[in-house]
């Protein structure tokens, strides 16, 4: 299975900002939107990925100031990303490796998704009770 079949399952909305959105602005859309990172844009190309960790981070090392910033002030960059063909174990080992949460899945440099280690996590164990279940009514019926 691959990070395209994730992106099915999960619908085709993507929040992102762009690179001069404010840092205070992103904290009320990850808060208002209950997600943790958020692809950061320049003219429509992913230059980095702004989340919760980044801004913690930031706000660590310079206080409150961070949120007079913009996201490409804070976010990190550049984005670590995937294609829709990569595997989703591949996406996960990627994620596992590299630390991270976030992934934006680009096609021809194109943003067509942002996939979170727990959209992956979810997959898999759809997948693996699915196969459990089929498992399970075969050998009833045998």
């Amino acid at each position: 299975m691959t990070v395209a079949a994730v992106l099915r399952n999960k619908g085709g909305t993507i929040i992102s900002v762009r690179e001069d959105t404010g840092v205070e602005e992103v904290v009320k859309l990850l808060a208002d939107a209950r997600i943790g990172a958020v692809p950061v844009l320049r003219d429509g190309a992913v230059v980095g990925v702004l989340s919760e960790r980044d801004i913690v981070h930031e706000l660590a090392a310079q206080g409150s100031a961070i949120v007079e910033r913009t996201a490409a002030a804070a976010m990190t960059s550049p984005a670590i990303t995937a294609d829709p063909t990569m595997p989703v174990l591949a996406a996960l080992s990627l994620m596992t490796q590299r630390r991270i949460r976030h992934l934006p899945v680009l096609d021809a440099g194109a943003l067509v998704g942002f996939v979170s280690i727990g959209d992956l996590v979810k997959f898999r164990i759809d997948g693996i009770e699915a196969e459990a279940a089929a498992l399970r009514s075969y050998i009833g019926s045998a």
